[in-house]
């Protein structure tokens, strides 16, 4: 196998290298590491070149994101019995400035 351009190295490099950080960090789920983190890495260089990773990339985040919310709320949204925040914004204009 003779690689003809330095595109070609890289590609390469990125496939075995998602592929080895996906393996360690199943390795790392049941050892001491931070196996998560590994396999995220690793899925994010496969992206770059495997669709099947980056659908998979985008759905972890979508559903991150819907767990984030769902924990922390959505940003910008009172609470159940909570008052409403006022705006951060300042005043509008010609309004004064509560004092």
């Amino acid at each position: 196998m003779i690689l003809k351009t330095v595109e070609q190295v890289r590609r390469i490099f990125r496939i075995v290298a998602g592929f080895t950080l996906l393996g360690a960090g199943a390795v790392m789920l049941v050892t001491p590491g931070p196996g998560w983190l590994v396999i995220l890495l690793g899925l994010g260089l496969l992206a770059a070149e495997f669709v099947w990773a980056r659908r998979l990339m985008d759905r972890i985040k979508r559903e991150g994101n819907r767990i984030k919310y769902t924990v922390l709320g959505r940003p910008g949204e009172p609470e159940p019995g909570e008052p409403p925040r006022p705006s951060s914004e300042g005043p509008a204009p010609g309004e004064q400035m509560p004092s």
